[in-house]
């Protein structure tokens, strides 16, 4: 090889590692501005508009901000009772934008108008968040059977909506729902074979963070250097924490099709290598599904959960991935972050930050010099170069509702079970 070409390669690589290494969204300076611009100008110079309908975007807007920063006033909170009190009369984007910030950062104080909205609301995803709403907050038991008739009516006017059918799960009695099949069936070789997988176990209650592991092309489980498994913890919790199936939820339980690698130059997800994914419905299903075979638009619940266990084919919560994607959710990755984490200090998932309902890992960055200190994004990424590539297939799965971190300890007895089949 000569030595200019070797040269080249030598720079391309460097400067592709110093770029995934450096972000100026980081320094100390910048976070600070960041901020000083969030409050004065996203948030209170928005909500200083009068709310007309050609300026709800303004306070949709101060309302993400909101949601983002947790940043809180009595002045700011005069104007969200402003905001709840003209609700009904809003666009359904304005009523999505609200009811989102009041179940992450005001939840049961406006109960009164979230049930009002809900008896007359045409939308599915607004009728779905108000009932959220009132449940992110205790209610009694007759409650809950208004809602769900309210909700079983909604659906007998609008069949099949994939909004619907996940919310009556969602308000489903607790006797009517299965248990967590054992998953050491997402842990066999014999699963999906030729197929590297990521795979992200998760608690019920995603404020405590999960870890994932990566499965080489040959169905072996990859292990570090000093020959453990590798794991990294790795938050499914988005900042509003709500259910996955509706926008900006929870990362959905279920498979993603995983195909590639890209760098993001967005301000918060940062420059380190994510990992892409697709949910059903966000693209073909011969995409999808990895079989150019298939009609663009040949889906079906029975073909997504092929792509199962047998002991999950039954388990409703693992198509949510199917239901959301057809709902119209969608661009959920795996990435790294550059949200100061001080935001969520005294948080469980403290210092990884959560993201608008996709899969993010911890990284750290030191503010004087924007460089990074640790990433846990790049050792995934690496990780996924070393099993043969980001092509294959993510599975995200709760595996139980202990109020703790997920970590390798509680999956080794679904590895040795796995490895006895």
């Amino acid at each position: 090889m000569k030595p200019f070409l070797l040269l080249f390669i030598f720079l391309t690589s460097y400067l592709q590692d110093f770029a995934q290494s450096y972000s100026r969204d980081v320094l100390k300076e910048n976070r600070e501005k960041t901020f000083r611009n969030i409050v004065n100008h996203t948030i209170n110079s928005n909500l200083s508009v009068k709310l007309t309908d050609s300026t709800e975007d303004h306070w949709q807007d101060a309302f993400a901000a909101i949601e983002l920063i947790h940043y809180r006033s009595p002045w700011i909170d005069n104007k969200i009772h402003i905001a709840f009190n003209e609700m009904q009369k809003r666009s359904p984007a304005y009523q999505r934008s609200l009811l989102e910030l009041g179940y992450s950062t005001y939840p049961g104080i406006f109960n009164t108008q979230a049930r009002s909205l809900l008896l007359e609301t045409t939308d599915a995803k607004v009728f779905a968040m108000c009932v959220s709403y009132l449940l992110k907050t205790e209610q009694p038991e007759a409650e809950k059977k208004f809602l769900l008739e309210q909700a079983f009516k909604k659906l007998s006017e609008n069949a099949g909506d994939p909004i619907l059918e996940q919310l009556i799960y969602q308000i489903n009695p607790e006797e009517n729902k299965t248990a967590i099949p054992s998953v050491h069936s997402l842990l066999q070789k014999k699963y999906l074979p030729g197929h590297v997988l990521l795979i992200s176990f998760q608690r019920v209650n995603r404020d405590y963070p999960g870890i994932v592991m990566v499965r080489d092309e040959n169905g072996n489980f990859m292990k570090d250097d000093n020959g453990n498994y590798f794991t990294v913890p790795q938050l499914a919790r988005s900042v509003a924490s709500l259910p996955g199936y509706l926008t900006n939820g929870n990362t959905p339980e279920g498979i993603f099709r995983m195909y590639g690698f890209d760098n993001s130059k967005g301000i918060f997800i940062g420059p380190t290598s994510n990992v892409q994914l697709t949910m059903p419905f966000e693209k073909i299903a011969s995409h999808f599904f990895s079989n150019p075979n298939l009609a663009d638009s040949d889906w079906s619940i029975e073909r997504y959960k092929k792509l199962l266990p047998e002991n999950f084919r039954d388990y409703y919560p693992a198509l949510q991935t199917y239901y959301a994607g057809k709902a119209g959710r969608t661009e959920i990755i795996a990435h790294g972050t550059t949200i100061d984490p001080a935001y969520f200090k005294g948080k469980p998932f403290y210092p990884l930050t959560p993201t608008q309902g996709c899969l993010g890992t911890k990284e750290i960055w030191d503010e004087t010099t924007g460089t990074i200190i640790e990433s846990d994004q790049q050792l995934l990424s690496n990780t996924l170069t070393k099993a043969g590539g980001p092509y294959g297939y993510a599975i995200v799965i709760n595996i139980d509702d202990k109020e703790e971190p997920v970590t390798i300890n509680d999956i080794i007895p679904f590895l040795k079970l796995a490895n006895q089949k």
